[in-house]
């Protein structure tokens, strides 16, 4: 007997939930089943504080409904072009500044110089 796709999805959905529960449950930590397809692991921090993780599990269905198919890489691909194009631009606007606090130190020196002359 075939299955529909939105039970098929239901299905994996829940068998990696509960793969990632029993994992976790394994390490000796709690597992809070706050949703479907959500899942609460309260832990505290180095400073002591208590805060929660909180893990998802979907199975997408795409963009439009479902008419243009999820692309795991694809959007594994973009995202690592974002994070090299941020890498690309947090260097040059930090180059930016080594030269602006150059050139300042350099005006400075400068205005320093010209004001020693005047004296």
């Amino acid at each position: 007997m075939a299955i529909s796709r939105k039970v098929e999805r239901e299905l994996l959905r829940e068998k990696y939930l509960s793969d990632i529960s029993e994992f976790f449950c394994n390490k000796d930590e709690e597992v809070l089943k706050v949703k479907s397809n959500e899942i609460a692991i309260p832990v505290v921090g180095c400073e002591g504080n208590e805060d929660f993780i909180v893990i998802t599990v979907k199975v997408p269905t795409g963009a439009n409904k479902g008419t243009e198919p999820y692309d795991g890489y694809e959007l594994a691909e973009d995202y690592q072009m974002k994070v090299v194009e941020k890498e690309r631009k947090k260097k040059e606007t930090e180059q930016k500044k080594l030269e602006k606090i150059a050139k300042d130190k350099a005006m400075r020196e400068k205005k320093k110089e010209i004001a020693e002359k005047g004296e």
